[in-house]
């Protein structure tokens, strides 16, 4: 099962994506796919050491162009290669970057950090002064994602970087679903709807988490977004605030989290 956490940034979604993690991983293998390049925080919400980037596995931004720049001209479509074989259809190509198909057991361990049932990676993150752009990370991401083989066991939870770009790099196309975490700001609640059609653009179901719910302003988010589609509600806890403020593990049992997770699985059988 493949899972995009997305929202405006400061919405929580990395809080979520860390929470559900460590719910799903007592019953699932769980992957959390860190693609964010200007979140730094994540691997302390999961109470581990940050892992190395596996643009690094590709020699580095730098070696990674070089790789892009070799690879047959093909005609690209959301990170696919594609040539049009004797039919005049397109035909998809071997990854231009893994020689073989990967599974969990396939990721390479020094680019992985694990605790208490969770595997973390993170795709790559802007380091220095001028070193460019991140769009070589969402062609990363997408073909590790389409070269990744998942066992019905299998759970990749993928932190999205906050905002749309995302949808523009074509990476949430091939995700069983997206959650979408909303605060209560007229941003977040705005952008939901924004999310809401990108997520029928790439034939993705979209489903929303209310975060930092508050008695006083529940029914109005509820009224501001797709409420059918609205399966869970965090309320605002002030220790999950302060231990985020702090770098510290969030280590907190919440039943909203908990049922959350047993939704996800439901649908996750509804497929079988």
């Amino acid at each position: 099962m493949r899972i995009a956490v997305c929202g405006k940034g400061g919405s929580g979604k990395s809080t979520i994506a860390a929470l559900l993690a460590k719910e799903m991983a007592k019953t699932k293998n769980v992957l959390v796919l860190d693609i964010d390049e200007s979140n730094y925080g994540l691997h302390s919400q999961l109470g581990m050491a940050a892992p190395r980037d596996l643009m690094e596995y590709f020699g580095g931004k730098k070696g990674f162009k070089e790789k892009l720049r070799a690879a047959p001209k093909t005609t690209q479509f959301w990170g696919l290669a594609a040539n049009e074989g004797t039919s005049g259809q397109p035909v998809q190509q071997q990854s231009r970057f893994f020689k073989n198909r990967w599974s969990f057991s396939d990721l390479p361990p020094e680019f992985v950090e694990e605790k208490d049932g969770v595997k973390l990676m993170a795709v790559g993150k802007i380091h220095d002064f001028g070193e460019g752009c991140a769009c070589p990370m969402g062609t990363l991401t997408r073909e590790f994602l389409e070269n990744l083989d998942l066992g019905k066991d299998d759970v990749v939870i993928v932190d999205t970087e906050a905002g749309t770009e995302h949808f523009g790099r074509g990476v949430d196309k091939d995700f069983d679903l997206i959650l979408v975490v909303v605060d209560p700001s007229y941003e977040s609640l705005k952008l939901s709807k924004k999310f809401d059609e990108f997520g029928a653009q790439c034939g993705c179901k979209v489903y929303f988490v209310l975060n930092k719910v508050e008695p006083d302003i529940r029914e109005e988010m509820l009224a501001s977004v797709n409420c059918v589609n609205v399966v869970a509600e965090i309320p605002a806890k002030r220790e999950i605030f302060k231990a985020s403020l702090k770098g510290e593990e969030l280590d907190f049992e919440l039943d909203e989290i908990k049922k959350l997770a047993a939704f996800l699985e439901k649908i996750e059988l509804l497929k079988h």
